[in-house]
Parts: structure tokens; sequence; C-alpha cells
């Protein structure tokens, strides 16, 4: 459509998660629960790993990374959203909409990648253990994270720009509780196509970028680990990864299954129980999987517990 025929809209209106009066006090609670779990667990990682030098190794340094993107991007929503189950006007500015989408996108990029680090760092630390502080030094370290999130940023900045520039010259009525982009291009009256190639050439390759650094450095840990001769080091080396695993599969699982698919078949109701979970769960449960499962991390919340105490 050309940009002449375009309406110049000034902001958004958000249905929300549901109209329904009798589950919006429900909701409330439940969503004001686990976003207070996300605050207090991700500040509570990232503190505890600054104070504990013990913690102070490449491994907790991306962990603090992982629960600080975990913390803007879902902070980039949710607090807009709980508010927005009781207001009357669920109304967002033009550039606010951009922004919140920014800030989400970027993130949670970063995140994605920030997996696929977090995977190599475990397999320089068990193929290598002797030369790990080296190959893994504090400047290494910095300048991967420097990458991921120029990386996570300029994919948002590419995202944001083309999403922002479509014509919306019907309803301003947004089928969801935060700027997304499949609600957004159903309401757009712009060809779309170009934006659908774009998310599944550059973050498709993102994602496959990702994915794969993480299937090739567990390959190499998989074998590294099959030369440790006592059981006890095998079962101590895997035990490491577990956690990454299970935070790898459930967000890659879930961001696949959201971004990966044709405009005509998206469920906008179905999809945002998709995005309540890794806009609002996922964030909270990632310091809970790495720190019901971390040894470490166990004990340097029991001396910090007993320093409190005396």
């Amino acid at each position: 459509m050309d940009e002449g025929n375009c309406s110049s809209l000034t902001q958004f209106v958000f249905l929300g998660i549901t109209n329904n009066p009798g589950m919006k006090v429900t909701l409330f609670t439940m969503f004001l629960i686990v976003y207070c779990i996300n605050l207090l667990a991700n500040l509570g990682m990232i503190i505890l790993i600054r104070m504990d030098s013990q913690l102070h190794n490449p491994m907790y340094y991306f962990l603090s990374h992982l629960s600080f993107c975990d913390l803007c991007y879902s902070t980039a929503i949710g607090p807009k959203m709980l508010v927005d189950i009781f207001a009357k006007n669920k109304s967002i500015p033009f550039s606010g909409c951009a922004l919140q989408f920014f800030v989400f996108c970027a993130f949670a990029d970063s995140e994605c990648l920030l997996l696929a680090v977090m995977a190599f760092d475990r397999y320089k630390a068990i193929s290598n253990p002797l030369v790990y502080a080296v190959s893994m030094s504090n400047r290494v370290c910095s300048g991967l994270m420097a990458g991921v999130y120029m990386v996570g940023i300029a994919d948002a900045l590419v995202h944001t720009t083309l999403a922002f520039r479509l014509c919306f010259c019907g309803s301003n009525e947004i089928n969801h509780f935060f700027c997304d982009l499949p609600p957004l291009f159903l309401l757009s009256c712009s060809d779309t196509q170009i934006n659908e190639l774009v998310i599944f050439t550059i973050f498709g390759f993102l994602e496959l970028s990702s994915i794969s650094g993480v299937l090739v450095s567990y390959c190499y840990i998989i074998l590294s680990v099959l030369r440790i001769h006592s059981a006890e080091g095998r079962f101590k080396a895997f035990s490491t990864c577990t956690s990454h695993l299970t935070a790898v599969a459930i967000f890659q699982g879930t961001v696949l299954f959201m971004y990966f698919r044709p405009t005509s078949s998206y469920y906008l109701d179905q999809d945002k129980m998709t995005s309540l979970f890794y806009t609002l769960v996922i964030p909270t449960l990632n310091p809970l999987i790495y720190s019901l499962r971390n040894k470490d991390v166990k004990e340097a919340l029991k001396k910090l517990k007993t320093k409190r105490c005396f």
C-alpha cells in the first residue's frame, strides 16, 4: 500500500488477556506472584554472583547476564500487562509500542545467542579444564557478551524499523497484551511478506546458529565425558550441563513454535498463552532451574544466610 494512504496512528489499544471480569482477579494475582518471583529470583541471582567470590568464573558470569536478559525483557512487558488487566484505558503510544517491542526483541535475541555461548563455555570447561581459565579469560568473556548484545540490538532494530513503517489504516486495537509482531502484522493493511521473510531469514539464522552451537558443543562435551574413566567424574561433568539443557529446550522450543509460522496460522487467543509462558514464566524458571540444581549456588546461599545470622 502506498504510504500516502496510511493513517497516522498516535496510539494502539491492547485488548488484553481476557475480558471476563470473573477471571481478572485470579489472573492478576497469579501473574503478579509470578512476576515478583521473577524479579526477586533474577535480581537475587545477579547480586549473589557479584557478592560471592567463588562464583566469579565464566559460567556464573554468563549466568548473571542470562538473569539480566530475563529481567529486562520480562519487565518491558510484565508491569504494563498487570496494570492493563483492570485498566479501562489500555492504550500505548505508537512510539511506546515500538520501544516495548525493541527492548523485548533485543534481550530475547541476546538470550537466544547467550544460551549457545554458555554451551561453548561448558565445552571448554569439560574438555580442557587445565587451560579453561586461560581460554575463557575475562577479556574473552567480555568480548563474547559484547557480541551477543550487539547482534541482539541490531536484529531488534531491523525488526522494529520494518514493523513500525507498515501502514495501519484500520483499527488500532491489538488483540494481545503487548506489542508483538504477529498481532501487528494482522492489524496492518500493508503487505507483510517482506517482514515475514526477514523474520525467517535473520531471526531464523540466529535460531539456527544458536541451536547448532548448542548441539555441536554438546557433541564435543559427550565425547569428552566418555573419556573420563570414573563414573563419579562423568556424573559431575553431566550435572553441570543439565540445567543449561533444560533452559535451552524450554526457551528455544517456545520461540520456534511462536515465530516460525506463516501469518495465516496465528491463533491469537492460543498465542497469548504461549506468549505469557515465554515472557513471564520462562524468565521465572531460569534462575530457579539453575539454583535448585546447582551445588555452588546452594552453598553461596547458605554462606549468605550464615553471614546474616551473625
